[in-house]
């Protein structure tokens, strides 16, 4: 009896060893290389009128292959500046390290500046799948309407926390999670996620130190219509309700359209609700904030226009403008210059961007070319113009960006500029005109494998 069991042991043990082998082997790498210049030109009420840099880094990854249903991944992210202005003031840190030089700023940088380049295990996460469920933990890319990745600089921006999802059809899925941490994209560190909207002032307006997100969202998708709703509730601070719809459909003639909406409620809740109410002069009162949007595509051979609409509605007394801290984008006119993600920064969760400041009418037109057809493959253009209208602005903001971006393989080459004529920000109590003119120009190259 004890050689049999010696044997079963032995057998169970080199049967053990071999799928873990396997695992390790039907893993994968995956990664980029990207290069990333940036030039910025301001004219008006900021002191810098010129910053630029040079960046080169990515992501190195890997994942195993699936043992029992179970995968662990891991990414490495980095970002490294060269030939940047000896002046510190004249780097453009959007593309290094813009969060780090915030939180140095309110007292609780670890020692890297804004323009010192990072490498940060970015995603270490284990995932397990079987039948129609998903479970993750650890630290992850995550991409939502309110928590994103938004990787439109040299790395993305990660959480750190464990999401479960259940499809009940092919067409309906359940969700929710909790994230408690956030690695903004220009970050070398994974904060408390609403020490990092709130900074120094966590504590007198949740009344802790530290705190939490519960997304939860439930989603359908057929071959024509898909809905989301995520309700996002961050205890003593905030609750978000998202929601949209989208038709698509493909006409006879070749031509494709979607059309679409949305919604969005925001609220101060417990603690947040009784202290902002009352320091109304500070914050500019209770969250209570409303939007709604609409927004129409269509596609025919090889071009794409589209146009939207946003509205997010004024409250005179309340703090109205969209909270949007982590790297959320989801309005429909948002612009690469008309947005929330250097909103995003450490402590700047109750500052806004343009579209997204109480009172704003947004209306957004773009068209997309594929150039196939003059014979160079890979080749597309994109022009977008946005104008923002707000009785709170001194001048309405007008804003147009262009790119032109070639692709062929695994490789991408982006040139993207931006002109934006008074560029308008909001914080808690204020909107100002930031800049009478705003010019950027970046060129992107990037390498996938």
């Amino acid at each position: 009896m004890k050689i049999i069991a010696l044997s079963v042991l032995c057998i169970v043990s080199l049967q053990a060893a071999d799928r873990l082998d396997t695992w390790v082997k039907e893993g994968s790498v995956h990664g980029n290389i990207r290069y990333y210049y940036i030039d910025t030109a301001k004219e008006g009420n900021q002191p810098i009128t010129s910053q630029h840099a040079n960046a080169i880094g990515g992501q190195l990854g890997y994942v195993t292959g699936s043992l029992y249903g179970l995968k662990l991944g891991a990414t490495l992210m980095t970002t490294n500046p060269f030939a940047i202005p000896n002046n510190p003031a004249n780097v453009d840190t959007s593309v290094i390290g813009r969060d780090n030089g915030v939180r140095l700023d309110n007292g609780n940088s670890n020692g890297v500046h804004s323009d010192d380049g990072f490498t940060i295990l970015g995603e270490v996460y284990g995932q397990y799948n079987r039948d129609n469920y998903e479970l993750w933990y650890g630290r992850k890319v995550f991409e939502s309407p309110l928590i994103d990745a938004k990787d439109v600089r040299m790395i993305p921006s990660s959480i750190e926390g464990g999401i479960a999802s259940l499809k009940l059809t092919p067409e309906v899925q359940l969700s929710a999670g909790y994230i408690d941490k956030f690695k903004q994209r220009t970050s070398d560190r994974f904060t408390d996620i609403v020490v990092h909207a709130l900074g120094s002032d966590t504590r007198a307006i949740t009344g802790h130190d530290s705190g939490y997100v519960v997304p939860v969202s439930v989603s359908y998708k057929n071959a024509s219509v898909s809905t989301r709703l995520y309700d996002y509730y961050v205890p003593d601070f905030i609750n978000s309700i998202y929601a949209d719809a989208m038709f698509t459909n493909k006409l006879d003639d070749g031509i494709s359209y979607s059309a679409s909406v949305q919604a969005m409620v925001q609220e101060s809740i417990g603690h947040a609700d009784d202290y902002l109410a009352s320091h109304a002069s500070t914050y500019g009162g209770k969250i209570n904030t409303q939007e709604v949007g609409a927004k129409l595509s269509m596609t025919y051979a090889q071009s794409t226009f589209i146009a939207a609409w946003t509205h997010v509605f004024s409250n005179s007394g309340d703090h109205d403008s969209l909270v949007v801290p982590w790297d959320g984008t989801p309005l429909f006119t948002n612009m690469l210059t008309a947005n929330s993600l250097f909103m995003s920064n450490y402590g700047k969760g109750l500052t806004s961007d343009t579209a997204y400041i109480g009172g704003t009418t947004g209306l957004k037109v773009g068209v997309n070319q594929k150039l196939d057809f003059t014979g160079i493959k890979g080749m597309t253009t994109g022009l977008s113009y946005a104008h923002y209208a707000n009785d709170r602005f001194a001048n309405n903001e007008n804003d147009v960006n262009g790119e032109l971006v070639y692709g062929i393989g695994d490789l991408s080459l982006a040139l993207k500029g931006i002109w934006t004529t008074h560029n308008t920000a909001a914080s808690a109590t204020n909107v100002i005109t930031q800049n009478d003119h705003f010019t950027q120009y970046r060129v992107i190259a990037n390498y996938k494998f």
